[in-house]
């Protein structure tokens, strides 16, 4: 199967005639109307965004064949997706994050720390998810600090432990 990335994300229904909140994670937020039919994670429903509108952390959106707030209200939670390679490529030092899942993660010194198990972001930036062979994942700020070094071509990320970087002194009890 060709590699998926996730687009959006459907929420709440808005209005009663089938529109719903529409939380994309593209750079622009209506390139989601110009992909096409989207697929659920499972693949087995397609979706297209027929129009959509901006809202004050969202778009309020249209999709093709949802008429009715309760069809609307099935979809919430939904993700949508699209293959890798119907995405536009890349300029140098640029990567879409589901690039960057099962690459090797090394320390500065080239120490294997496990893999990238996936990115995150809760709100106040994105989190690199490392998944060691053993033991709990680690949880990173994704900063330029913590990871230096993206290396795609090469299969791996150089990650700095935060008690590693310059001038990073711990906390005091």
């Amino acid at each position: 199967m060709t590699a998926r990335v996730c687009v959006a994300r459907i929420g709440a229904p808005h209005g009663l005639r089938g529109e719903v909140r529409l939380w994309t994670f593209t750079e622009d937020p209506f390139a989601v109307t110009r992909y096409g039919p989207l697929s659920t994670k499972d693949g087995t429903r397609q979706l297209e965004v027929a129009r959509a509108r901006p809202a004050k952390d969202h778009l309020v959106a249209t999709l093709t064949g949802v008429t009715t707030r309760e069809e609307a209200e099935r979809l919430n939670g939904i993700e949508l997706y699209i293959a890798r390679d119907t995405l536009p490529g890349t300029d140098e030092g640029e990567f879409y994050h589901a690039d960057l899942i099962g690459l090797a993660a090394v320390d500065a010194a080239g120490k294997p720390l496990g893999s990238v198990a996936a990115i995150h972001n809760f709100g106040a930036g994105d989190i690199i998810e490392i998944a060691p062979a053993h033991g709990p994942t680690l949880m990173l700020p994704f900063t330029d600090a913590v990871v230096p070094t993206v290396d795609i071509a090469g299969g791996r990320v150089v990650i700095e432990m935060p008690g590693e970087i310059e001038g990073d002194e711990p906390d005091s009890v």
